[in-house]
């Protein structure tokens, strides 16, 4: 399945049914009076999350949505039927936004939870409604509200509990598909993850969600390579775990590199806690390794990890590292979920 993280639907709740003119004729009721019933009320639009769903895929092939429209009231005082609801189903860590793209309508964090986006019409009332003992007869009747329209922006941002961040070719699919089993692209050219992925990581028994997100270089905040637009994916996480190539030319300026792009896209990346760890040391010699360690060391100010996704040496050092500063409760509903499953059992 295709992964898309942004759409642009167009929503319209029903209308209401409008009410009905009418008057009892039968033969052995002399003064029949009034009978027109009102009109049933349009449908609503509704958002829920459902588990299972990780894209907004289905929204690329059908964009426009609309809830039944009440039924119009009848004679003999029969009400028109209320329209049916619409629900869109949307995967957790979807956001709605306003046709402008910045006003911020709903943020849906829970797995079934629910959202009235348009309200349908009331329907109209019938001439039975306005009965009364001045005006024995009315010959009036109301039509059905119109239901709401518009045009809304969907946007998922993922879920997940730790994040990783990098220049591309750091190794950060090597390093996921390495403690989870998620199975992502591994390449040894540039931009080889196209799309963000998610692996549920086992660290000393304690499970969390790690999310890796496609590489930055400089200028991605402008437009560059894949540009910035998957860093939404990384807002929601506790701790962002930077991967750094050691083969590169400079491991201190790649660090700045990516901190730059972070800075330059807000949404307080840079405010999150960071680990900082230096990847692929199997590939380069001991005297090389230092050098670069002390580059680093500088550009980050704090002492970094060494590791190597490839031969899994100090993985699991990086592992718990993230999952002391998660903490013991897991962020996300798919991390806990993932946490308290029961085994199986006959």
């Amino acid at each position: 399945m295709k992964f898309l993280d942004e759409a642009k639907v167009y929503i319209r709740s029903g209308d209401g049914g409008n009410g009905c003119v009418a008057f009892r004729r039968e033969k052995f009721i002399e003064f029949g009076g009034p009978s027109g019933g009102n009109g049933g009320r349009g449908g609503n639009v509704i958002i829920e999350v459902a588990d299972g769903l990780n894209t907004l895929i289905d929204y690329r092939y059908q964009q426009h949505f609309k809830a039944q429209k009440g039924e119009n009231g009848s004679g003999s005082d029969r009400h028109g039927a209320n329209g049916k609801n619409i629900v869109l189903k949307v995967p957790m860590g979807t956001q709605i936004f306003d046709e402008d793209r910045e006003t911020l309508i709903h943020d849906f964090t829970k797995v079934g939870e629910k959202f009235v986006l348009a309200e349908g019409g009331n329907g109209g009332f019938g001439n039975a409604h306005f009965k009364s003992s001045t005006n024995r007869a009315p010959r009036n009747a109301n039509p059905g509200q119109p239901g709401e329209e518009r045009w809304i922006w969907l946007r998922l941002k993922l879920i997940a509990d730790a994040g990783l961040v990098g220049l591309p070719n750091a190794g950060k699919s090597t390093f996921l598909s390495k403690v989870s089993a998620a199975k992502p692209k591994i390449a040894d050219y540039p931009f080889t993850t196209l799309h963000p992925q998610l692996g549920v990581v086992n660290a000393d028994g304690r499970e969390f969600v790690l999310a890796d997100i496609p590489g930055l270089i400089e200028g991605a905040h402008e437009g560059a390579g894949l540009g910035d637009r998957f860093l939404g994916h990384v807002e929601r996480c506790r701790v962002l775990l930077h991967l750094v190539d050691a083969t590169c030319e400079h491991a201190g300026k790649a660090y700045k590199t990516v901190r730059k792009e972070l800075d330059a896209y807000g949404g307080q990346l840079t405010d999150k806690i960071e680990i900082v760890a230096l990847n692929k040391i199997d590939a380069v010699d001991p005297d090389e390794l230092k050098k670069q360690k002390e580059r680093l060391k500088r550009a980050a100010k704090k002492t970094p990890l060494l590791l190597s996704g490839v031969t899994g040496q100090g993985v699991k050092e990086a592992l718990r590292a993230l999952a002391e500063v998660i903490g013991e409760a897991p962020v996300s509903a798919k991390a806990k979920s993932a946490a308290e499953a029961e085994p199986w059992s006959a």
